[in-house]
């Protein structure tokens, strides 16, 4: 198949992108397929050859590309971009996607997770891998989300959501609880996060979080052990659990880095079967009740005794060969290249029932 692998982006999580989209794009080359990355910010700048060859480059444009230890320098992205103006979507992106048999959603956070290109192919009639747009962007926005985990019957940590200015910040540093949670709605990959312990830290995350949104949730803060489940063809993989370093939480750091700064990852993760099955079905029923397609991530924290609180779930979860939902594959005998091609033909299906 033709596939255009779709990364980048000018979101906060767009180095992470990168790299879930070239390592996707590398794996489906590898099985056959006429695989290129395109950066949907950049798109293909410096190509002047026919659209229709543009498949049979032979890296598939591929470049080099790694995660830093902090979120990229977005204004320095667009500067760097040719193509100037407001569109958010580069040279010929949306022509290579017509041309493409498929295209696989390696984009994480804003105009990738939220709904937007998905609807954008969707007018074009162009198939795509992942959750329809209005699940996506239900998923996305922190606040829907936690509405939904209430409707599913998902427990999750008490909760509000606050839109607020700088003017709000003496009240609110006295009212909101502490410690807490103080997540934007639409953040990711732990940008946009801070896990306050005092009133004059809560100042200052919510002084800080105004740098991304005026829109946050703020969220009673749950102690335990960190649990993700994935979720891949309407059933639960086995759970993993997350074990950042010493003092820290799983930020964006201890999430890419390796070594001593970065989290190990532990699958199966070591609990119970009680606690193996009530993770895994609060994550299925927190997937169907938002209407989400062939696969999705969803937090937990796993308290000491036993109880399970929903954090969020992620439409478009990592996809490098040392991801989350890979990793989890793997222990069921699936190649990581297998898993990409799996989630291409379940999302063509899932395309054509919607048509």
């Amino acid at each position: 198949m033709k596939i255009v692998v779709l990364g980048g982006g000018v979101s906060t999580e767009r180095h992470v992108s990168l790299v879930t989209g070239t390592s996707v794009c590398k794996a489906l080359r590898s099985v056959g397929h006429k695989a290129i990355f395109v950066d949907l910010y950049m798109g293909l700048e410096n190509y002047e050859g026919e659209l229709a060859d543009a498949f049979d480059a032979p890296d598939g444009f591929i470049g080099q590309v790694a995660i830093g230890k902090t979120a990229p320098n977005i204004e320095a992205v667009k500067a760097a971009r040719e193509m100037k103006g407001p569109s958010r979507i580069g040279k010929n992106v949306m022509e290579l996607c017509k041309l493409a048999d498929c295209v696989f959603l390696g984009l994480h956070g804003a105009d990738g997770e939220d709904g937007k290109i998905q609807a954008a192919l969707d007018l074009l009639g162009v198939p795509y891998t992942g959750s329809d747009p209005l699940a996506s962007a239900m998923a996305m926005d922190k606040a829907v989300a936690k509405h939904a985990m209430e409707i599913a019957g998902v427990r999750t940590p008490a909760w509000r959501e606050l839109r607020y200015t700088e003017a709000d910040i003496p009240r609110l540093k006295e009212e909101l609880p502490v410690p807490c949670a103080v997540k934007v709605v639409n953040g990711g990959s732990s940008i946009g996060v801070a896990l306050p312990e005092t009133r004059g830290e809560l100042e200052q995350a919510l002084r800080d979080l105004l740098r991304f949104h005026t829109r946050v949730i703020v969220e009673e803060k749950i102690y335990g052990r960190e649990i993700t489940q994935p979720i891949l063809d309407e059933r639960y993989l086995p759970a993993i659990e997350i074990v950042p370093p010493e003092g820290t939480y799983f930020d964006y750091v201890a999430k890419y880095q390796n070594g001593a700064e970065g989290a190990r990852e532990i699958c199966p993760a070591p609990i119970t079967e009680e606690e193996r099955r009530s993770i895994g079905e609060a994550a299925l029923s927190l997937h169907r009740t938002l209407n989400l397609s062939v696969y999705s991530r969803v937090d937990f924290i796993l308290d000491r005794e036993g109880r399970a609180w929903c954090l969020e779930v992620n439409t478009l979860p990592g996809m490098t060969p040392n991801s989350l939902i890979p990793k989890s594959a793997a222990v069921e005998g699936m190649s990581y290249a297998e898993l990409c091609e799996k989630i291409i033909l379940l999302s063509m299906e899932q395309r054509k029932k919607e048509r």
